[in-house]
């Protein structure tokens, strides 16, 4: 008797909410970049109380996610750029057809909180706040470098750049080195500058030398607990998430 009651309960809670729900608890294991971070830090509660089921996170800038999937670091789902996702369904890491677009979030420049920001609106000017700063901070294996890389070399000062450019190993020691005046500009993705403590958004990249990072969702092919990874990806790409995205500073990305 007991065990239909329950069932039927589990049965109705699922109807309601629109996820599955599970009477077993399963811990999906993630590798995602500091760039989601926020989003699931805030879907947590939702995705708990609705399946039942928790998550754990584990990542880094693009350099260390590719890393961790190449390793063979075992994960059930992985939230990463779209061009890594694409590379590893092609070697069979990610299970065909799961990946999926998510968001995607644009580059931008931080200065300490409190301090004069400088004019960065059009290409000119952002290439003279650059070569005024006395310093400038970033992650060298992220994806913000790679197409920084190709901003500084097409406005040609690439060179003046690298000899005052504080290069950090993680996001955090970056923030921690212009909130604390070490460094005076960071060049990150726009929604990590925006959650971050003691920086602030001196504005995005003018429209001419912005990149968008879509971060695809995907599910491993040797996934341990795939039916929890399925149910975290339906509430991601649910309505329900699209004003926590947006208050994160992401954009709804589109196939």
């Amino acid at each position: 008797m007991w065990g239909a009651f329950i069932f039927g309960i589990v049965a109705f809670v699922s109807a309601l909410t629109g996820f599955a729900v599970t009477t077993h608890a399963a811990e999906v294991k993630i590798i995602s970049g500091p760039a989601t971070d926020a989003v699931l830090a805030s879907l947590r509660p939702e995705f708990e109380r609705t399946t039942g089921n928790t998550f754990e996170s584990k990542g880094g800038v693009t350099g260390v996610l590719k890393t961790l999937i190449e390793r063979g670091e075992p994960f059930d789902l992985a939230i990463i750029p779209g061009p890594l996702m694409d590379s590893f369904v092609k070697q069979g890491k990610i299970a065909a057809g799961t990946s999926v677009p998510l968001v995607r979030v644009g580059m931008g420049v931080a200065v300490r909180a409190g301090a004069a920001k400088p004019d960065i609106s059009s290409v000119a000017k952002f290439k003279q706040a650059i070569l005024d700063a006395k310093s400038v901070t970033y992650v060298p294996k992220g994806e913000t470098a790679t197409r920084l890389a190709g901003v500084l070399e097409r406005l040609g000062i690439a060179e003046q750049v690298k000899a005052k450019a504080q290069l950090l190993p993680t996001v955090p020691a970056a923030i921690q080195a212009v909130a604390s005046g070490k460094a005076e500009l960071y060049f990150s993705l726009t929604n990590i500058i925006a959650s971050a403590k003691g920086i602030e958004l001196a504005g995005p990249f003018p429209p001419e030398l912005q990149h968008y990072l879509v971060i695809n969702t995907g599910i491993s092919s040797t996934a341990k607990q795939p039916d929890a990874a399925k149910a975290l990806v339906k509430l991601l790409t649910s309505s329900n998430a699209d004003a926590v995205i947006r208050a994160k500073g992401l954009e709804r990305a589109t196939r």
